[in-house]
Formats: structure tokens, C-alpha cells, sequence
């Protein structure tokens, strides 16, 4: 394996200050997403490894500090986005993968432990940044194409 990849996270405690070790993920990886879900549990996504891009996705519990699988998105991808939408499902969008870059979006239903695809994007993109408004509708921005960098923006409702 390269060991450029870790299957290491770490938790930091902003009271004290001080980082410490969790359990180990199941692949040793770089450049997934993670999110914090409504159950107060991680989700990291995507990613990439010894494989190659990586279509799986491990859940954290900090009360028990151990990593379990849940569903595989249906593409592998990193550099992209993991956003938590109001309704608790987590909206992965854009990245890079086998081919080039991503326009496709899948939602992650937490209860069900599930993928679906959603609606693509405009634009293919990776290294974008993807925020909730306060409305719950998720403003896309940025991010690089086969253009180089974008400057269009986008929303998913």
C-alpha cells in the first residue's frame, strides 16, 4: 500500500484543546468528505486509496469511537462535497473520478443507510465549496473544471 493514505482520524475538543485518536476506518485513504449528521455521527465519503477512487462510505460514533461501513455510492469520487440538508440526508456533489470530472449528485439517507442519485450539476466540478442557505436550498460555487478555475454558480433545491 502507499503510505501516503491513513486510516487514522482524530477528534479535536475546542473546551481543552486537545486532539485525540479514534478508532480505525476500514481503508487507509485521502481527499473523502465527511460530514456531521443529525444523530451526531461522521459520515466520510468518497475518497481515494490503493484502489483507486473510492465509491464507499464509513460512519464514526464518537460514543462508542468506532467506524463502521454503510451504503457505497453508486461512483467512486473525491475532491468533492458532503452537505448535511435540513431534511438530515447528506447531498454528495462533483469531484473527480475515473474519467474526469464529476457533475453527478447522490443523497445519502441516514435511517436507511442508502444512496440515490439526484440531480446533476450545471457545470462538472471538484474542489468546490457547497453551503446550506438559510432556506435550506445547498449555493454550489467554484471549484475547478477542464477550464481551469470556475466562477459559476449554482443552486440545488
Amino acid at each position: 500500500g502507499n503510505t501516503d493514505y491513513l486510516n487514522t482520524a482524530e477528534l479535536y475538543d475546542p473546551s481543552t484543546g486537545i486532539w485525540t485518536m479514534t478508532g480505525s476506518m476500514s481503508i487507509p485513504l485521502y481527499l473523502q468528505a465527511a460530514s456531521v449528521l443529525g444523530n451526531g455521527k461522521i459520515l466520510s465519503v468518497g475518497g481515494y486509496g490503493d484502489s483507486g477512487f473510492l465509491n464507499s462510505a464509513e460512519l464514526y460514533d464518537p460514543t462508542t469511537g468506532v467506524w463502521t461501513k454503510t451504503g457505497n455510492m453508486s461512483i467512486g469520487r473525491y475532491i468533492h462535497t458532503a452537505s448535511v440538508l435540513t431534511n438530515g440526508n447528506v447531498l454528495v456533489a462533483g469531484g473527480d473520478s475515473f474519467g474526469g470530472f464529476l457533475n453527478s449528485a447522490e443523497l445519502y439517507n441516514p435511517s436507511l443507510g442508502v444512496w440515490t442519485k439526484s440531480g446533476n450539476l450545471s457545470v462538472s466540478r471538484y474542489a468546490h465549496t457547497a453551503s446550506i442557505l438559510s432556506d435550506g436550498r445547498v449555493l454550489v460555487a467554484g471549484g475547478q473544471s477542464n477550464d481551469g478555475c470556475l466562477k459559476q454558480v449554482e443552486i440545488y433545491t
